[in-house]
């Protein structure tokens, strides 16, 4: 209602008023002159009334007509005044209409002149940059397109607003209607008292539904402020709901007995001239749609597995004895085998010639055991991998270390590719699920395996999670905060407190930039950021941006001058605090052993850093003498081909390094997804950290080659000066800070037998612990989870494996652990600390740009 509707409202009021006022004197009079004469007629001694009185009576009566008609001239006013105000709210409808209509008509016209600007952009800058200004314009398409809603919103709700004005009026009118029928009624005592009481009621009715619908609309707003973090959260876990539904169906299905695949020659040829058909059209249609578009290309080298092949083959030359005995053991087995397969075609049981090994999750459909055919092919594939492995395990103790690493990883990546479960011919799974949807699932993986290509600009993209389950800032990297600083390298961000006190000491993340930082605040349930901050911390950590070509020239000790050494800057100036805990994940770990070795050599230490008090290394390597598989990319010659692309680019590209990381396990991050996606015809199960592993990050091209170069090729860190940040000689065994070092025992990246070797380097006090799994799951262990494990040893021998021997085993997560070994280091408690006026809100815009 309007403020011009509410002053006319309480003159209608007294008017109503007055008029029920007369009306009620009126009926006075009336009911005391007919109690005169009601008592007149009761003495038939008096005569009876004369002329005056009957006068007077009939004047009485004219007043009361005089009075109703003058009511009901009021009503009709009452009438006119509310259409005034219809037609009032009409016209101020209109205006508002045509108002919406023309910011409407100005964004689509500030849009339009945008596209222009960006169209002319785009045939000056090159393809990475034309890119990102896409995706910025897009995002300026998304707030306009909100923005329309909002308006679109505010008109319904407008609308709403008029109807709920339109049905007070009609009340308004129901009101003078009633009084008009109490004025008609005024001889009816009884009637007339109940009907004011129940006006009277409904009044206070209409005051208190006037109030509930303002605690309403306040209820509402409260709901709609939390609804949009809550529908994000809602459809993950609904995602994962069905996600886990259908693992439960796919495990119960597999405890089923199925019966024997069985082929129908022509049932079997109508399906494949199906999937021919569908297949044919939808690679046509594929090929119109990206004719003209750009093809990305990865900078891969067949170079060392060339050199790999070749050097084996010049062993079996060398030595051709050994290479005769693995052909004759493979042939023996390949006897046995069909041998045992003969008797089982015949019903008879027989021990297997060859076994998958533990936690090999390839062949655990039934068909691998049940169905003679698949229990032959599996059987004999795994004998020939095993001899295979025997030879190349064999011959690579004649050579170098670096050469026999290369021949393992090359042997095994060929050994899984060639595994029978990885074409659909072969597995039987495919072939149940191909003969049970007419071929459907093989035209949904053609689907697919387009589409993974065409998001991938030519290159294969796998789908590895449900990508739309997840929304940055809601559902995951949704820990409440601000961004309290940023720079062109890196936004801090502080956390709000969940606790009435904190401990004095604050705590800064050093994630690393080679991915995301959120992998250490992803759902509510596994964050380590949510965790820490739960336990009485004030938390901040770095999120490093996604470099573009701009970037090309940053260096490694930029990370530390911009990176870590300004975010303990600000948090100084934030908290007031002279010390502070650092936890350094994977390079993030890198760099912190870097700052505190800049820290300990700088001639003139800085007054406004705070010191170090406690540092934490998660799977961080400083020795990189032993680099497990990793090391099979880096050499000279692999070194120099990627400096050329990244000379190009300015950046070592993401999808690169997500290629590289899921080659190292093949077996988990390749053919599972190839399977399900493209055989299967499935659509990947929502998973956070999956989605986090392929939201990866580019690299600056002067960083990545420093790192590979002086650390991994030349493992210079190690050696005491040899290195400089900002000139400064860097010797990591000058740190004297207490260390908390947390490694994985599978860890594929940084071996935990490699990070060990820090144990030995650091002066100050140093405490290692050994968790289960790898590199990601071992380290992103909350408590509730009861996985993994942990080893600790209070005793740091030279040799791992010896620290190993005596560490005692625990059950569940390393975090409460760790968190007794940080309350040392933490301070007393200290009243919470609220966020000041930030940026803007955590995650930041940052860690949202998405390269791949």
């Amino acid at each position: 209602m309007t403020l011009a509707e509410e002053s006319l409202l309480p003159q209608t009021e007294k008017k109503l008023e007055k008029s029920l006022d007369a009306i009620a004197a009126l009926r006075r009079a009336m009911t005391q002159r007919l109690a005169e004469i009601k008592a007149t007629q009761e003495k038939p001694e008096q005569p009876p009334a004369d002329a005056e009185t009957l006068a007077s009576f009939e004047q009485a009566e004219k007043a009361r007509r005089e009075l109703e008609d003058a009511a009901a001239a009021q009503a009709e006013a009452i009438r006119k005044l509310i259409r005034q105000q219809q037609e009032e709210a009409a016209a101020r409808r209109e205006a508002e209409e045509s108002a919406r209509r023309e910011a409407e008509a100005k964004n689509e016209q500030e849009q339009a002149e945008t596209a222009r600007r960006e169209q002319e952009a785009k045939a000056a800058q090159e393809q990475a940059e034309a890119a990102h200004r896409e995706a910025e314009a897009k995002a300026a398409q998304e707030q306009a397109e909100a923005a329309r809603r909002e308006a679109e919103a505010k008109a319904v709700q407008d609308q709403a607003e008029a109807a709920r004005r339109e049905a007070e009026a009609k009340e308004v009118l129901e009101q003078a209607d009633a009084v008009r029928k109490q004025i008609q009624a005024m001889l009816e005592q009884e009637r007339i008292e109940a009907l004011r009481r129940e006006a009277e009621a409904k009044a206070a009715a209409e005051a208190l539904k006037a109030r509930n619908e303002l605690n309403e609309i306040a209820r509402r707003e409260a709901e709609a402020r939390a609804q949009a973090a809550q529908e994000a959260q809602a459809r993950a876990e609904k995602a994962a709901a069905t996600a886990k539904a259908a693992r439960a169906a796919k495990a119960a299905e597999e405890q089923k007995p199925q019966p024997e695949l069985h082929f129908d020659i022509v049932e079997w040829s109508r399906i494949m001239m199906h999937v021919a058909e569908e297949s044919q059209k939808l690679i046509r249609d594929y090929v119109v749609r990206t004719k003209d578009k750009p093809v990305d290309t990865l900078s891969v080298s067949p170079t060392p597995f060339m050199d790999s092949i070749s050097r084996l083959f010049e062993r079996f030359f060398d030595d051709p004895e050994t290479y005769t005995d693995v052909q004759l053991a493979t042939w023996q087995n390949y006897i046995d085998l069909t041998r045992a397969t003969l008797m089982k075609m015949q019903g008879i049981s027989t021990q297997p010639v060859a076994e998958a090994p533990a936690g090999d999750k390839r062949f655990k459909a039934k068909d691998w055991q049940t169905n003679w055919m698949f229990d032959f092919l599996k059987q004999a594939y795994l004998s020939t991998a095993e001899e295979t492995r025997r030879l190349v395990q064999n011959e690579a103790t004649n050579v170098e270390d670096k050469i026999a690493k290369k021949l393992e990883f090359y042997s095994r990546l060929m050994l899984d590719a060639t595994a029978p479960n990885n074409f659909w011919m072969t597995n039987p799974e495919v072939l149940r699920a191909t003969l049970d949807s007419k071929g459907e699932n093989l035209i949904k993986g053609l689907q697919n395996l387009l589409g993974d290509l065409e998001r991938g600009n030519g290159l294969l993209r796998i789908s590895m999670s449900d990508y739309r389950a997840f929304e940055i800032g809601k559902n995951i990297a949704s820990t409440p905060g601000k961004v309290v600083y940023q720079n062109e390298l890196m936004q801090l961000i502080q956390y709000a407190p969940q606790t009435q006190t904190v401990r004095r000491v604050p705590f800064l993340i050093i994630p690393p930039w080679i991915n995301k930082y959120y992998i250490l605040d992803l759902k509510q349930k596994n964050s380590f950021v949510g965790y820490l901050v739960s336990q009485g911390y004030t938390v901040f950590t770095i999120s490093w941006v996604n470099p573009t070509k701009k970037h090309a020239l940053t260096q490694f000790d930029d990370y530390m001058s911009e990176g870590s050494l300004s975010a303990l800057r600000e948090i100084k100036r934030i908290t007031g605090e002279d010390e502070a805990n650092v936890l350094g994940y994977c390079i993030g770990g890198t760099l912190l052993s870097c700052t505190q070795a800049y820290l300990a050599a700088v001639p003139e230490k800085p007054f406004d850093i705070p010191k170090i008090k406690s540092a934490t290394y998660l799977v961080t390597m400083i020795d990189f003498s032993q680099p497990g598989d990793l090391g099979v990319f880096i050499d000279e010659d692999q070194i120099r081909l990627l400096e050329d692309r990244m000379a190009r680019l300015g950046y070592m590209d993401a999808s690169s390094l997500i290629m590289t990381f899921n080659l190292l396990r093949s077996n988990d991050l390749i053919w599972p997804f190839v399977i399900n996606n493209y055989m299967l015809g499935r659509e990947p199960f929502p998973f956070d950290i999956l989605y986090w592993n392929t939201d990866s990050t580019n690299l600056p091209a002067a960083m990545q080659s420093y790192y590979l170069r002086k650390m991994y090729l030349e493992n210079k860190l190690i050696e005491p000066k040899a290195l400089k940040f900002k000139d400064v000689p860097l010797d990591l065994g000058e740190i004297e800070t207490p260390s908390f070092l947390l490694s994985t025992r599978e860890d594929h990246i940084a071996p935990w037998r490699s990070t060990y070797a820090s144990t030995q380097i650091y002066k100050g006090p140093v405490t290692f612990c050994l968790s289960g799994s790898g590199h990601i799951a071992g380290v992103i262990n909350p408590p509730d989870s009861g996985k993994y494990g942990y080893w600790t040893n209070d005793k740091l021998p030279t040799d791992p494996d010896e620290w190993l021997k005596d560490a005692q085993p625990h059950k569940g997560s390393w975090w409460p652990e760790w968190i007794k070994w940080l309350d040392q280091h933490a301070g007393e408690p200290v009243a919470a600390r609220p966020v000041e006026e930030g940026i803007e809100d955590a995650p930041g815009s940052y860690v949202k740009v998405r390269v791949v």
